[in-house]
């Protein structure tokens, strides 16, 4: 697994919402209580490529392979406990079915 951080100076989470981690890029939500304008988490069932924003601290996760993937997701679950609201495919079915493939379809709200 790849993992990289780094900073980025005056943003927000909507530059990631509305940008590279839109639906429209194959990129889903991860919800959690703990979202506001200046955090949120991202995944890409298809690229396995995850993406975290907190108050600046951007880090990039990608998954070498599905288990990789699958694994790094529930380990986010798991952190956020009792915070973790879910994944939020975005209303886009292609990006549903594939979270569904890969066994996470029981995140999905």
């Amino acid at each position: 697994m790849k993992k990289t951080k780094d900073f980025l100076f005056g943003c927000d989470r909507y530059v990631f919402d509305f940008g590279e981690c839109s639906a429209k890029n194959g990129f889903a939500q991860i919800d959690t209580k703990q979202d506001f304008c200046g955090h949120g988490t991202w995944a890409n069932p298809f690229t396995l490529h995850i993406v975290s924003y907190a108050e600046g601290d951007l880090y990039n996760t990608i998954a070498e392979n599905e288990q990789e993937f699958v694994q790094e997701i529930r380990r986010i679950q798991r952190f956020y406990g009792t915070d973790f609201i879910g994944i939020d495919a975005m209303a886009d079915q292609e990006i549903k079915v594939r979270f569904q493939a890969l066994g996470l379809g029981d995140l999905l709200h």
